[in-house]
Protein backbone atom coordinates (compact mmCIF):
# COMPACT_ATOMS: atom_id res chain seq x y z
CA UNK A 1 0.00 0.00 0.00
CA UNK A 2 0.94 3.76 -0.96
CA UNK A 3 2.47 5.65 2.60
CA UNK A 4 0.37 8.88 1.16
CA UNK A 5 -3.23 9.39 0.22
CA UNK A 6 -4.93 12.46 -1.63
CA UNK A 7 -6.96 14.96 0.32
CA UNK A 8 -9.17 17.28 -0.96
CA UNK A 9 -10.24 20.85 1.39
CA UNK A 10 -11.80 23.65 -0.34
CA UNK A 11 -11.14 22.69 -3.65
CA UNK A 12 -7.69 22.26 -2.82
CA UNK A 13 -6.17 18.86 -3.40
CA UNK A 14 -2.81 17.62 -1.91
CA UNK A 15 -0.85 14.64 -0.37
CA UNK A 16 -0.68 13.81 2.75
CA UNK A 17 0.73 10.51 5.04
CA UNK A 18 -1.52 7.90 5.48
CA UNK A 19 -3.18 7.01 9.02
CA UNK A 20 -2.85 11.17 9.45
CA UNK A 21 -5.72 12.56 12.35
CA UNK A 22 -8.05 15.45 11.19
CA UNK A 23 -6.72 17.02 14.01
CA UNK A 24 -2.94 16.89 12.80
CA UNK A 25 -4.77 18.71 9.16
CA UNK A 26 -6.90 21.02 10.91
CA UNK A 27 -3.59 22.38 12.72
CA UNK A 28 -3.05 23.74 9.19
CA UNK A 29 -6.09 25.96 8.97
CA UNK A 30 -7.07 26.39 12.25
CA UNK A 31 -4.54 29.43 12.38
CA UNK A 32 -6.06 31.78 10.31
CA UNK A 33 -9.58 30.54 11.08
CA UNK A 34 -11.83 33.03 13.42
CA UNK A 35 -13.36 29.90 15.01
CA UNK A 36 -11.52 26.78 16.24
CA UNK A 37 -12.40 23.77 13.93
CA UNK A 38 -14.29 21.34 15.94
CA UNK A 39 -14.81 18.42 13.73
CA UNK A 40 -15.09 17.87 10.40
CA UNK A 41 -17.14 15.96 7.21
CA UNK A 42 -14.77 13.18 6.09
CA UNK A 43 -16.87 11.97 2.38
CA UNK A 44 -20.07 13.39 3.60
CA UNK A 45 -20.00 11.31 7.13
CA UNK A 46 -19.29 13.49 10.36
CA UNK A 47 -16.18 12.18 12.23
CA UNK A 48 -14.52 13.77 15.32
CA UNK A 49 -11.08 15.32 15.01
CA UNK A 50 -9.28 11.68 16.46
CA UNK A 51 -10.55 10.18 13.18
CA UNK A 52 -7.68 9.23 11.14
CA UNK A 53 -7.74 9.19 7.19
CA UNK A 54 -6.67 5.78 5.79
CA UNK A 55 -7.90 6.17 2.15
CA UNK A 56 -8.56 9.61 -0.31
CA UNK A 57 -10.97 11.84 1.01
CA UNK A 58 -12.82 15.32 0.61
CA UNK A 59 -12.96 17.36 3.90
CA UNK A 60 -14.72 19.72 5.12
CA UNK A 61 -14.07 21.42 8.32
CA UNK A 62 -16.77 22.44 11.00
CA UNK A 63 -16.42 25.32 13.57
CA UNK A 64 -18.87 26.81 15.99
CA UNK A 65 -20.79 28.83 12.80
CA UNK A 66 -22.35 25.80 11.54
CA UNK A 67 -25.53 23.81 12.85
CA UNK A 68 -23.38 20.27 13.55
CA UNK A 69 -20.38 22.58 15.13
CA UNK A 70 -22.41 24.40 17.11
CA UNK A 71 -24.11 21.13 18.68
CA UNK A 72 -20.41 19.38 19.38
CA UNK A 73 -19.47 23.26 20.85
CA UNK A 74 -22.66 22.97 23.69
CA UNK A 75 -22.05 19.28 24.26
CA UNK A 76 -18.42 19.90 25.24
CA UNK A 77 -19.70 23.13 27.41
CA UNK A 78 -21.52 21.21 29.35
CA UNK A 79 -19.19 18.36 30.12
CA UNK A 80 -16.82 20.92 31.19
CA UNK A 81 -19.37 22.51 33.32
CA UNK A 82 -20.15 19.05 35.08
CA UNK A 83 -16.29 18.38 35.76
CA UNK A 84 -15.91 22.28 37.26
CA UNK A 85 -19.39 21.46 39.41
CA UNK A 86 -17.77 18.48 40.94
CA UNK A 87 -14.41 19.51 41.29
CA UNK A 88 -15.99 22.13 42.73
CA UNK A 89 -18.18 20.76 45.17
CA UNK A 90 -17.83 17.51 45.66
CA UNK A 91 -18.56 13.90 43.04
CA UNK A 92 -22.51 14.04 44.22
CA UNK A 93 -22.88 17.47 42.98
CA UNK A 94 -24.39 17.59 39.44
CA UNK A 95 -26.54 19.73 36.77
CA UNK A 96 -29.97 19.12 35.05
CA UNK A 97 -29.84 20.60 32.03
CA UNK A 98 -33.17 21.43 31.45
CA UNK A 99 -34.38 22.94 27.99
CA UNK A 100 -33.19 26.54 25.54
CA UNK A 101 -34.19 29.86 27.04
CA UNK A 102 -33.26 33.18 24.98
CA UNK A 103 -29.53 32.13 23.21
CA UNK A 104 -28.47 29.58 25.86
CA UNK A 105 -29.48 26.02 27.73
CA UNK A 106 -31.01 26.73 31.42
CA UNK A 107 -29.70 24.16 33.89
CA UNK A 108 -30.39 23.48 37.35
CA UNK A 109 -27.97 22.23 39.88
CA UNK A 110 -28.51 19.63 42.89
CA UNK A 111 -26.98 21.80 45.41
CA UNK A 112 -27.97 25.59 46.88
CA UNK A 113 -26.73 28.12 44.21
CA UNK A 114 -25.75 31.61 44.49
CA UNK A 115 -24.52 33.93 42.28
CA UNK A 116 -21.62 33.37 44.07
CA UNK A 117 -21.23 29.99 43.32
CA UNK A 118 -22.09 30.52 39.83
CA UNK A 119 -18.83 33.09 39.79
CA UNK A 120 -17.09 30.31 41.57
CA UNK A 121 -18.08 27.62 38.76
CA UNK A 122 -17.17 30.23 35.98
CA UNK A 123 -13.79 30.64 36.82
CA UNK A 124 -13.13 27.06 37.14
CA UNK A 125 -14.59 26.51 33.65
CA UNK A 126 -12.35 29.01 32.37
CA UNK A 127 -9.42 27.08 33.95
CA UNK A 128 -10.68 24.07 32.44
CA UNK A 129 -10.24 25.42 29.16
CA UNK A 130 -7.33 27.11 29.83
CA UNK A 131 -6.14 23.60 30.87
CA UNK A 132 -6.58 22.57 27.24
CA UNK A 133 -8.01 19.19 29.02
CA UNK A 134 -8.11 16.15 26.33
CA UNK A 135 -11.79 14.86 26.04
CA UNK A 136 -11.40 11.45 25.37
CA UNK A 137 -13.51 8.90 23.30
CA UNK A 138 -13.67 5.43 24.44
CA UNK A 139 -16.11 2.65 23.13
CA UNK A 140 -17.33 0.52 25.99
CA UNK A 141 -19.29 -2.95 26.25
CA UNK A 142 -23.29 -1.50 26.43
CA UNK A 143 -23.11 -3.91 30.22
CA UNK A 144 -19.94 -2.34 31.29
CA UNK A 145 -21.57 0.82 30.74
CA UNK A 146 -24.75 0.15 32.65
CA UNK A 147 -22.90 -1.52 35.49
CA UNK A 148 -20.40 1.85 35.47
CA UNK A 149 -23.83 4.26 35.13
CA UNK A 150 -25.81 2.16 38.33
CA UNK A 151 -22.16 1.93 40.54
CA UNK A 152 -22.45 5.87 40.74
CA UNK A 153 -26.02 6.03 41.37
CA UNK A 154 -27.04 7.64 37.78
CA UNK A 155 -29.85 5.06 37.18
CA UNK A 156 -31.21 7.48 34.73
CA UNK A 157 -28.25 7.27 32.21
CA UNK A 158 -27.84 3.40 32.85
CA UNK A 159 -31.51 3.21 31.77
CA UNK A 160 -30.97 5.67 29.07
CA UNK A 161 -28.34 2.83 27.69
CA UNK A 162 -30.59 -0.07 28.50
CA UNK A 163 -32.60 0.94 25.46
CA UNK A 164 -29.92 0.77 22.97
CA UNK A 165 -29.60 -2.28 21.57
CA UNK A 166 -26.09 -1.42 20.33
CA UNK A 167 -23.40 -3.68 21.52
CA UNK A 168 -21.29 -1.39 22.12
CA UNK A 169 -21.29 2.54 23.64
CA UNK A 170 -19.34 5.46 23.23
CA UNK A 171 -18.64 7.36 26.46
CA UNK A 172 -16.54 10.08 27.12
CA UNK A 173 -13.38 11.16 30.05
CA UNK A 174 -13.06 14.08 30.98
CA UNK A 175 -10.16 14.12 33.76
CA UNK A 176 -11.69 11.52 36.03
CA UNK A 177 -15.70 11.36 35.15
CA UNK A 178 -16.82 9.58 32.62
CA UNK A 179 -20.22 10.55 31.17
CA UNK A 180 -22.73 9.41 28.09
CA UNK A 181 -23.78 12.05 25.29
CA UNK A 182 -25.74 10.98 22.56
CA UNK A 183 -23.53 13.91 20.65
CA UNK A 184 -20.31 14.53 19.21
CA UNK A 185 -17.39 15.85 21.15
CA UNK A 186 -14.22 18.18 20.80
CA UNK A 187 -10.87 16.95 21.03
CA UNK A 188 -10.04 19.02 24.10
CA UNK A 189 -11.27 21.56 26.05
CA UNK A 190 -8.90 24.56 25.00
CA UNK A 191 -11.23 24.99 21.72
CA UNK A 192 -14.48 26.25 24.17
CA UNK A 193 -13.30 29.93 25.23
CA UNK A 194 -16.40 31.56 24.51
CA UNK A 195 -19.17 30.98 27.13
CA UNK A 196 -20.66 32.71 29.94
CA UNK A 197 -22.87 31.78 32.86
CA UNK A 198 -26.05 33.70 34.15
CA UNK A 199 -27.95 33.35 37.36
CA UNK A 200 -31.90 33.12 37.10
CA UNK A 201 -33.30 32.08 40.28
CA UNK A 202 -32.98 29.59 43.22
CA UNK A 203 -30.69 26.84 41.69
CA UNK A 204 -31.43 27.93 37.94
CA UNK A 205 -28.88 29.63 35.50
CA UNK A 206 -28.16 29.83 32.04
CA UNK A 207 -25.49 28.31 30.03
CA UNK A 208 -24.67 30.96 27.16
CA UNK A 209 -22.89 30.49 23.67
CA UNK A 210 -22.06 31.74 20.47
CA UNK A 211 -24.28 30.19 18.03
CA UNK A 212 -25.04 30.32 13.87
CA UNK A 213 -27.88 32.74 14.73
CA UNK A 214 -25.54 35.35 16.95
CA UNK A 215 -23.10 35.68 14.05
CA UNK A 216 -20.52 33.67 16.36
CA UNK A 217 -20.97 36.03 19.37
CA UNK A 218 -22.62 35.74 22.86
CA UNK A 219 -25.67 38.05 22.75
CA UNK A 220 -26.74 39.88 25.81
CA UNK A 221 -29.16 37.51 28.16
CA UNK A 222 -32.97 38.60 27.56
CA UNK A 223 -35.44 37.35 30.23
CA UNK A 224 -38.50 36.23 28.77
CA UNK A 225 -41.28 35.25 31.52
CA UNK A 226 -43.49 33.62 29.84
CA UNK A 227 -41.71 31.17 28.09
CA UNK A 228 -40.12 30.87 31.94
CA UNK A 229 -43.30 30.35 33.20
CA UNK A 230 -44.48 27.54 30.46
CA UNK A 231 -41.12 25.69 30.64
CA UNK A 232 -41.59 25.43 34.25
CA UNK A 233 -45.65 24.61 33.95
CA UNK A 234 -44.58 22.20 31.43
CA UNK A 235 -41.57 20.22 33.75
CA UNK A 236 -43.59 20.64 37.24
CA UNK A 237 -46.37 18.23 35.24
CA UNK A 238 -44.05 16.03 34.12
CA UNK A 239 -42.30 15.33 37.86
CA UNK A 240 -45.84 14.71 38.51
CA UNK A 241 -46.58 12.10 35.76
CA UNK A 242 -42.93 10.88 37.02
CA UNK A 243 -42.09 10.88 33.46
CA UNK A 244 -39.10 13.34 32.66
CA UNK A 245 -36.88 11.73 30.45
CA UNK A 246 -36.65 9.18 27.54
CA UNK A 247 -36.31 5.94 29.78
CA UNK A 248 -39.56 6.78 31.64
CA UNK A 249 -41.70 7.07 28.69
CA UNK A 250 -40.14 4.36 27.10
CA UNK A 251 -41.43 2.00 30.25
CA UNK A 252 -44.52 2.95 30.20
CA UNK A 253 -44.59 1.76 26.82
CA UNK A 254 -43.39 -1.53 27.53
CA UNK A 255 -45.69 -1.90 30.13
CA UNK A 256 -48.63 -1.30 28.17
CA UNK A 257 -49.54 2.01 29.87
CA UNK A 258 -49.10 4.14 26.76
CA UNK A 259 -53.00 4.69 26.01
CA UNK A 260 -53.50 6.08 29.79
CA UNK A 261 -50.72 8.54 29.03
CA UNK A 262 -51.83 9.40 25.70
CA UNK A 263 -55.38 10.38 27.32
CA UNK A 264 -54.13 12.33 30.20
CA UNK A 265 -51.94 14.59 28.01
CA UNK A 266 -54.34 15.36 25.40
CA UNK A 267 -56.80 16.05 27.93
CA UNK A 268 -54.28 18.35 29.97
CA UNK A 269 -53.80 20.15 26.39
CA UNK A 270 -57.43 20.55 25.07
CA UNK A 271 -57.91 22.17 29.09
CA UNK A 272 -54.95 24.95 28.23
CA UNK A 273 -56.89 25.76 24.89
CA UNK A 274 -60.35 26.31 26.49
CA UNK A 275 -58.53 28.33 29.43
CA UNK A 276 -57.49 30.51 26.61
CA UNK A 277 -61.28 30.67 25.20
CA UNK A 278 -61.98 31.20 28.64
CA UNK A 279 -60.01 34.62 29.17
CA UNK A 280 -61.24 35.88 26.00
CA UNK A 281 -64.76 35.58 26.73
CA UNK A 282 -64.39 36.77 29.93
CA UNK A 283 -63.20 39.70 28.29
CA UNK A 284 -64.96 40.20 25.56
CA UNK A 285 -66.33 43.09 25.48
CA UNK A 286 -63.15 45.09 24.99
CA UNK A 287 -61.33 41.74 23.05
CA UNK A 288 -61.99 42.31 18.90
CA UNK A 289 -59.12 40.56 17.66
CA UNK A 290 -57.01 37.40 18.53
CA UNK A 291 -53.98 36.54 16.66
CA UNK A 292 -52.15 33.99 17.07
CA UNK A 293 -48.51 33.21 16.21
CA UNK A 294 -45.84 30.67 16.45
CA UNK A 295 -42.44 29.29 14.60
CA UNK A 296 -42.97 26.21 12.07
CA UNK A 297 -44.88 23.18 13.28
CA UNK A 298 -45.77 24.14 16.27
CA UNK A 299 -49.46 23.42 15.24
CA UNK A 300 -50.96 26.67 14.95
CA UNK A 301 -53.95 24.77 12.65
CA UNK A 302 -55.22 22.43 14.82
CA UNK A 303 -54.83 25.20 17.57
CA UNK A 304 -56.43 28.04 15.66
CA UNK A 305 -59.78 25.72 14.61
CA UNK A 306 -59.78 24.08 18.24
CA UNK A 307 -59.64 27.35 20.12
CA UNK A 308 -62.44 28.50 17.30
CA UNK A 309 -64.62 25.84 18.58
CA UNK A 310 -64.27 26.78 22.29
CA UNK A 311 -65.14 30.41 21.87
CA UNK A 312 -68.38 29.50 19.67
CA UNK A 313 -69.47 27.23 22.12
CA UNK A 314 -68.92 30.54 25.11
CA UNK A 315 -71.49 32.05 22.22
CA UNK A 316 -68.54 34.04 20.05
CA UNK A 317 -68.14 33.87 16.67
CA UNK A 318 -64.51 33.96 15.01
CA UNK A 319 -64.39 35.39 11.49
CA UNK A 320 -60.95 33.85 10.89
CA UNK A 321 -58.43 35.72 8.45
CA UNK A 322 -55.02 34.64 7.27
CA UNK A 323 -52.19 36.94 6.79
CA UNK A 324 -50.80 35.23 3.80
CA UNK A 325 -53.58 36.50 1.55
CA UNK A 326 -52.58 39.76 2.30
CA UNK A 327 -49.44 38.94 0.12
CA UNK A 328 -48.51 42.06 -2.00
CA UNK A 329 -48.23 40.64 -5.35
CA UNK A 330 -45.06 38.84 -6.83
CA UNK A 331 -43.94 41.03 -8.80
CA UNK A 332 -43.10 43.59 -5.64
CA UNK A 333 -42.47 41.05 -3.41
CA UNK A 334 -38.94 42.43 -1.90
CA UNK A 335 -35.81 40.00 -2.28
CA UNK A 336 -33.58 39.44 0.23
CA UNK A 337 -29.58 39.43 0.15
CA UNK A 338 -29.06 36.65 -2.13
CA UNK A 339 -31.64 38.41 -4.42
CA UNK A 340 -34.64 35.77 -3.90
CA UNK A 341 -37.99 36.82 -3.08
CA UNK A 342 -38.70 37.07 0.93
CA UNK A 343 -42.29 35.98 1.42
CA UNK A 344 -41.16 36.21 5.07
CA UNK A 345 -40.30 39.73 5.77
CA UNK A 346 -43.05 41.92 6.76
CA UNK A 347 -42.60 43.88 3.07
CA UNK A 348 -44.35 40.91 1.50
CA UNK A 349 -47.58 41.70 3.33
CA UNK A 350 -49.72 44.75 2.08
CA UNK A 351 -49.50 45.86 5.81
CA UNK A 352 -51.60 49.25 4.68
CA UNK A 353 -54.04 47.37 3.29
CA UNK A 354 -54.43 44.74 6.12
CA UNK A 355 -54.49 47.44 8.71
CA UNK A 356 -57.39 49.41 6.83
CA UNK A 357 -59.21 46.44 6.24
CA UNK A 358 -59.14 45.36 9.94
CA UNK A 359 -59.89 48.81 10.85
CA UNK A 360 -62.94 49.06 8.67
CA UNK A 361 -64.31 45.93 9.99
CA UNK A 362 -63.97 46.97 13.54
CA UNK A 363 -66.09 50.07 12.47
CA UNK A 364 -68.90 47.60 10.86
CA UNK A 365 -68.63 48.13 7.47
CA UNK A 366 -68.97 45.75 4.38
CA UNK A 367 -65.46 44.95 3.44
CA UNK A 368 -63.98 42.63 0.45
CA UNK A 369 -61.66 40.11 1.72
CA UNK A 370 -58.74 39.10 -0.27
CA UNK A 371 -57.86 35.35 -0.92
CA UNK A 372 -54.08 35.04 -2.67
CA UNK A 373 -54.09 33.37 -5.21
CA UNK A 374 -50.51 31.62 -4.96
CA UNK A 375 -50.38 30.12 -8.93
CA UNK A 376 -51.19 33.73 -9.92
CA UNK A 377 -49.43 35.22 -7.73
CA UNK A 378 -51.63 38.19 -6.85
CA UNK A 379 -54.92 38.79 -4.40
CA UNK A 380 -58.65 38.10 -5.96
CA UNK A 381 -61.33 39.40 -4.09
CA UNK A 382 -64.35 37.48 -4.18
CA UNK A 383 -65.93 37.05 -0.20
CA UNK A 384 -67.18 39.88 1.73
CA UNK A 385 -67.10 40.07 5.29
CA UNK A 386 -69.09 41.98 7.69
CA UNK A 387 -68.72 41.58 11.80
CA UNK A 388 -72.03 40.98 13.98
CA UNK A 389 -72.45 41.16 17.36
CA UNK A 390 -70.92 38.40 18.78
CA UNK A 391 -68.08 38.11 16.41
CA UNK A 392 -64.64 38.27 16.78
CA UNK A 393 -61.70 38.42 14.30
CA UNK A 394 -59.10 35.34 14.03
CA UNK A 395 -56.01 35.95 12.62
CA UNK A 396 -53.08 33.69 12.20
CA UNK A 397 -50.18 34.80 10.58
CA UNK A 398 -46.32 34.54 10.73
CA UNK A 399 -46.43 38.38 11.66
CA UNK A 400 -49.50 38.52 13.43
CA UNK A 401 -47.57 39.11 16.70
CA UNK A 402 -45.26 42.17 15.43
CA UNK A 403 -46.15 45.38 16.60
CA UNK A 404 -46.19 47.03 13.86
CA UNK A 405 -49.12 45.38 12.96
CA UNK A 406 -52.73 46.64 13.27
CA UNK A 407 -50.54 49.85 14.85
CA UNK A 408 -53.87 51.64 14.25
CA UNK A 409 -55.75 49.39 17.05
CA UNK A 410 -55.89 49.78 20.19
CA UNK A 411 -53.80 46.94 22.08
CA UNK A 412 -56.56 46.76 24.44
CA UNK A 413 -58.95 45.29 21.52
CA UNK A 414 -56.28 42.39 20.72
CA UNK A 415 -55.32 39.61 22.48
CA UNK A 416 -51.93 37.80 20.90
CA UNK A 417 -51.30 34.08 21.63
CA UNK A 418 -47.56 32.42 20.89
CA UNK A 419 -47.44 28.81 20.24
CA UNK A 420 -44.63 26.48 19.86
CA UNK A 421 -43.52 22.77 20.56
CA UNK A 422 -41.70 23.71 24.00
CA UNK A 423 -40.10 20.03 25.22
CA UNK A 424 -40.23 19.29 28.10
CA UNK A 425 -39.14 15.25 27.91
CA UNK A 426 -35.45 15.09 28.32
CA UNK A 427 -32.81 12.28 27.24
CA UNK A 428 -31.23 12.18 30.59
CA UNK A 429 -30.01 14.60 32.75
CA UNK A 430 -27.20 16.11 30.62
CA UNK A 431 -29.04 15.06 27.46
CA UNK A 432 -31.79 17.42 26.52
CA UNK A 433 -34.28 16.91 23.57
CA UNK A 434 -34.07 20.20 21.32
CA UNK A 435 -37.32 22.05 20.81
CA UNK A 436 -36.33 22.12 17.09
CA UNK A 437 -35.27 18.80 16.36
CA UNK A 438 -39.22 18.11 17.88
CA UNK A 439 -40.61 20.63 15.15
CA UNK A 440 -38.33 19.48 12.19
CA UNK A 441 -39.28 15.75 12.73
CA UNK A 442 -42.98 17.14 12.80
CA UNK A 443 -42.42 18.95 9.64
CA UNK A 444 -40.36 15.87 7.67
CA UNK A 445 -43.39 13.98 8.78
CA UNK A 446 -45.82 15.88 7.56
CA UNK A 447 -44.51 17.56 4.38
CA UNK A 448 -44.30 14.15 2.65
CA UNK A 449 -47.90 13.31 3.63
CA UNK A 450 -49.21 16.53 2.35
CA UNK A 451 -46.84 17.97 0.05
CA UNK A 452 -45.36 15.23 -1.57
CA UNK A 453 -41.81 16.58 0.05
CA UNK A 454 -38.68 14.19 0.54
CA UNK A 455 -36.49 14.30 3.70
CA UNK A 456 -33.96 16.22 1.91
CA UNK A 457 -36.37 18.48 0.54
CA UNK A 458 -37.64 19.56 4.55
CA UNK A 459 -33.85 19.53 5.31
CA UNK A 460 -32.90 21.73 3.20
CA UNK A 461 -35.33 24.73 3.63
CA UNK A 462 -35.33 23.98 7.58
CA UNK A 463 -32.54 26.24 7.27
CA UNK A 464 -33.97 29.48 6.17
CA UNK A 465 -37.35 28.74 7.79
CA UNK A 466 -35.65 28.95 11.22
CA UNK A 467 -33.99 32.36 10.46
CA UNK A 468 -36.99 33.76 9.54
CA UNK A 469 -38.56 32.62 12.97
CA UNK A 470 -35.29 33.74 14.80
CA UNK A 471 -36.17 37.40 12.60
CA UNK A 472 -39.59 37.52 12.85
CA UNK A 473 -41.35 35.06 15.38
CA UNK A 474 -39.16 35.19 18.17
CA UNK A 475 -38.31 38.45 19.10
CA UNK A 476 -42.04 39.33 19.52
CA UNK A 477 -42.70 36.37 22.20
CA UNK A 478 -43.19 38.63 25.03
CA UNK A 479 -45.81 40.34 23.86
CA UNK A 480 -47.75 37.50 24.04
CA UNK A 481 -51.50 37.42 26.48
CA UNK A 482 -50.70 33.75 26.74
CA UNK A 483 -48.07 31.20 25.49
CA UNK A 484 -49.59 27.57 24.94
CA UNK A 485 -47.44 24.86 24.67
CA UNK A 486 -48.32 22.49 21.84
CA UNK A 487 -45.88 19.33 22.71
CA UNK A 488 -47.35 16.10 23.87
CA UNK A 489 -45.22 14.16 26.24
CA UNK A 490 -45.53 11.16 24.01
CA UNK A 491 -45.43 12.35 20.74
CA UNK A 492 -41.76 11.40 19.86
CA UNK A 493 -42.30 7.66 20.32
CA UNK A 494 -45.04 8.23 17.54
CA UNK A 495 -43.16 10.36 15.71
CA UNK A 496 -40.21 7.89 15.44
CA UNK A 497 -43.00 5.37 13.26
CA UNK A 498 -43.32 7.29 10.44
CA UNK A 499 -40.32 9.42 10.15
CA UNK A 500 -38.23 6.82 10.25
CA UNK A 501 -38.41 5.32 7.33
CA UNK A 502 -38.46 8.54 5.91
CA UNK A 503 -35.21 9.20 6.87
CA UNK A 504 -34.31 5.93 5.30
CA UNK A 505 -35.21 7.45 2.31
CA UNK A 506 -31.79 9.41 2.16
CA UNK A 507 -29.25 8.21 0.18
CA UNK A 508 -25.46 8.64 1.62
CA UNK A 509 -24.19 10.71 -0.92
CA UNK A 510 -27.03 12.84 0.42
CA UNK A 511 -25.59 16.23 1.48
CA UNK A 512 -28.68 16.08 4.03
CA UNK A 513 -27.47 12.47 5.29
CA UNK A 514 -25.73 13.43 8.51
CA UNK A 515 -28.72 14.95 9.41
CA UNK A 516 -31.41 12.40 9.24
CA UNK A 517 -28.69 9.52 10.36
CA UNK A 518 -28.40 12.21 13.24
CA UNK A 519 -32.28 12.64 13.50
CA UNK A 520 -32.57 8.59 13.19
CA UNK A 521 -30.03 8.29 16.17
CA UNK A 522 -32.22 10.40 17.96
CA UNK A 523 -34.93 8.62 17.50
CA UNK A 524 -33.85 5.27 18.48
CA UNK A 525 -33.67 6.46 22.00
CA UNK A 526 -37.53 6.07 22.07
CA UNK A 527 -39.28 3.24 21.72
CA UNK A 528 -42.39 3.22 18.87
CA UNK A 529 -46.02 4.51 19.74
CA UNK A 530 -48.48 3.36 17.59
CA UNK A 531 -51.15 6.14 16.99
CA UNK A 532 -54.31 4.09 17.07
CA UNK A 533 -55.69 5.97 20.38
CA UNK A 534 -54.58 9.62 19.22
CA UNK A 535 -57.94 11.40 19.13
CA UNK A 536 -58.78 13.04 16.29
CA UNK A 537 -58.29 16.58 17.06
CA UNK A 538 -55.02 16.28 18.77
CA UNK A 539 -52.53 18.55 17.65
CA UNK A 540 -50.77 15.38 16.65
CA UNK A 541 -52.71 14.29 13.61
CA UNK A 542 -52.15 17.65 12.09
CA UNK A 543 -49.03 15.86 10.85
CA UNK A 544 -49.52 12.43 11.06
CA UNK A 545 -53.22 12.55 9.30
CA UNK A 546 -56.58 11.45 10.57
CA UNK A 547 -57.33 14.97 11.82
CA UNK A 548 -60.92 16.13 12.28
CA UNK A 549 -60.15 19.53 10.94
CA UNK A 550 -58.79 18.02 7.58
Amino acid sequence: MMDTIIVKINGKEEKVSRGITLEELANKYDDNAKFSILLAKVNNQIRELSYKLTTDSEIEFLDLTTKEGSRVYISGLTFVLIYAVKRLFGKKADIFVEHSLDKGIYMESTFKLTKEKIEQIKKEMKYIVKEDMPITNLTVDRFDAISYFEKISDNTKANVIKYNTNSYIALYRLGNIYDYFYTDMPLSTGVLKDFDLTYIENNGFLLRFPTPYSNGKITPYVHHPNMFKVFNESREWSKIMNIQTSNEINKVVSLGKINDLIKIDETLQSNRLLNVAKEINDHKNRIKIVLIAGPSSSGKTTTSKKLCMYLESFGLQPKVISMDDYFVERKDTPKDENGKRDFECLEAVDLKLFDKQIEDLLDGKEVKIPTFNFVLGKKEYNKTMVLEKNDIIFIEGIHALDKKVLTNIERNNKFKIYICPLTEINIDKHNRVSTSDNRILRRIVRDSRTRGHSVEDSIRTWESVRKGEEKYIFPYQDDADSTINSALIYELGVLRTYAEPLLYTVDTTSPYYEEARRLMKFLRLFLPIPADNIPEDSILREFIGGSYFE
